[in-house]
């Protein structure tokens, strides 16, 4: 790792994780860039990202995980940028990996191998890997890892359509991939977190809205389309006999053909906002 890298830390009361994260960064990449994004912290993050040297960017409230990441990005100004977590799971062997890959990919992301975060959180997961690997066609192990390198320049062109939340990950996974950009994965492990985890039941139940966003932003009529078909099918099926026995059309089989109608014709508006979206500054 070298001065082209600069390496981008959110943190949000992270004082304690703090001093373990940035001493093995002095050690292994000396010449890398490092930015801490204070999120909003109400403990001393700042003073001790300060400590050890990292360009400290401050925001006057808690704004999120991804509003943070776009602020070090915007900041930013070699051509690649990598991303850690501030709770030391993301050791610097790992991010090694990580950058020795970046001569062939867009993006390298670091997948996670064995058992990581809380059960809970698993079900959710792996819905939200299944809808993604299914609109992109694509096999993703990892979906939402926040230890990645990405070539800036390719980097800036989606920030426009990524969240401020958690899912800024997901979605610029999702966004690279639906645009032909070249993805790599590299297996790393990960360590204990040092503290509590901000993820929480709230952060849940917004995997259900990130679900019906990716929908609409990333290859709508992937959906849309199998559904029209599917109830336009259903549809024929229930109406086609009741009207060879001569009792006239079916309410139900109309109701579903025409909402079969709406549906096809609604996955086309949606892909059309998705391409203008995407393309707006490629």
């Amino acid at each position: 790792m070298d001065h082209t890298l600069t390496i981008i830390i959110p943190a949000h009361n992270e004082a304690a994780a703090l001093p373990q994260v940035l001493g093995s960064l002095r050690a292994h990449a000396p010449e890398a860039h490092v930015i801490v994004v204070d999120d909003g912290s109400t403990d001393a993050t700042a003073s001790v990202a300060e400590q050890f040297g990292a360009t400290v960017l401050r925001h006057a409230g808690n704004l999120g995980y991804g509003a943070a990441l776009k602020t070090g990005f915007r900041q930013a100004a070699t051509p690649f940028v990598a991303t850690m977590d501030a709770d030391g799971q993301h050791t610097p062997e790992a991010l090694e990996a990580v950058w020795r890959a970046r001569h062939d990919a867009d993006m390298v992301v670091g997948a996670r191998t064995g058992f990581h975060g809380p059960a809970w959180r698993m079900p959710g997961k792996w819905l939200l890997r299944v809808m993604a690997q299914y609109l992109t066609r694509r096999r993703i192990p990892d979906l939402n890892s926040g230890l990645r390198l990405y070539r800036r320049d390719v980097l800036l062109r989606y920030l426009h359509v990524c969240p401020s939340g958690f899912s800024l990950t997901t979605t610029m996974t999702l966004a690279m991939l639906s645009r032909g950009w070249r993805v790599t994965y590299v297996p790393i492990t990960v360590a204990a977190r040092i503290g509590r985890s901000t993820v929480n039941v709230v952060t849940g139940l917004e995997t259900v809205v990130l679900i019906l966003r990716i929908v609409s932003l990333f290859n709508p009529l992937r959906v849309f389309v199998p559904s029209a078909a599917a109830l336009a099918a259903a549809g024929l099926l229930w109406g086609l006999p009741i009207a060879a026995a001569g009792r006239g059309v079916s309410v139900g089989s109309m109701l579903a053909i025409v909402t079969a109608v709406i549906l096809f014709a609604l996955g086309l508006l949606c892909d059309q906002i998705s391409q203008l979206r995407l393309e707006r500054f490629e």
